[in-house]
């Protein structure tokens, strides 16, 4: 996979900085580099995608815009309507436990999900074993320290997260979003690297940066530098032939 061009950053991170204005054109476009990313390992036309807590499914419906069946799993119903809009066809169900049976997908998606769970392994381990052998796994997630680890209350949940907490409420006048221990997790890129290079029912494909606009994967070779330098981590992985089915 080629280093993704500079304008692709830019165009990225100027979404990025209006999504409180406009969350619409930024999740589109974050969908469609995501559904163009998936592709160049794995078409889209006539797979069965599952959407692991897409929100408001703007990821679902560009997989769909491609010709696949896509799903959308989402735990929160708050999330699930978010703009007041609603993916037909989603499900409240949580990650831990889908209700899919074994190998079911082609592809597995999950897009900044993991440092919002309590047990990212076994939040991994669920998405392994809804996917066929062979099937991809797409994992992003933005690694506590990254510049944007601290989501809203960044950067200043380099100095403290209860701290930026308290920051944030002064600056907005209302508290933040999310809470660390309760809603958003310290996931660091080393740890997850080891876990998913240890595993033997997965193929670790690449791990690169999402959005940076070169040496994508480079960065991630280099321990101590990657989890700040990455910014958000991109895991492509290959549910692996040999496993067993039960």
């Amino acid at each position: 996979m080629k280093d993704p061009s500079f304008r692709r950053s830019v165009s990225l991170f100027r979404a990025f900085m209006n999504e409180q204005e406009d969350p619409e054109h930024c999740y589109q476009l974050l969908a469609r580099d995501a559904a163009s990313q998936v592709e160049r390992y794995e078409p889209l036309r006539g797979a069965t995608v599952l959407d692991i807590g897409g929100g408001s499914g703007h990821f679902t419906e560009e997989f769909r815009r491609r010709g696949a069946r896509s799903y959308l799993f989402e735990p929160d119903p708050q999330e699930l309507g978010a703009g007041g809009r609603r993916t037909p066809g989603s499900v409240l169900a949580d990650g831990y436990l889908l209700p899919v049976a074994d190998g079911t997908a082609d592809v597995t998606f999950s897009s900044n999900v993991l440092e919002h769970v309590s047990d990212p392994q076994t939040f991994l381990s669920e998405m392994v074993r809804v996917t066929r052998p062979g099937g991809l796994i797409y994992v992003s997630f933005t690694n506590w320290y990254s510049p944007w680890g601290g989501h809203e209350t960044a950067p200043w949940h380099y100095f403290g997260a209860a701290r930026a907490r308290a920051r944030y409420r002064r600056k907005t006048g209302r508290p933040a979003k999310h809470t660390l221990g309760e809603n958003l997790f310290a996931v660091h890129i080393g740890p997850t690297l080891r876990h998913v290079r240890a595993r033997d029912d997965v193929e670790l494909v690449t791990a690169r940066s999402r959005y940076w606009p070169f040496l994508a994967s480079a960065i991630t070779r280099v321990p101590g530098v990657r989890e700040f330098a990455t910014w958000n981590l991109l895991l492509i992985l290959r549910r692996c032939p040999h496993v067993d089915e039960h």
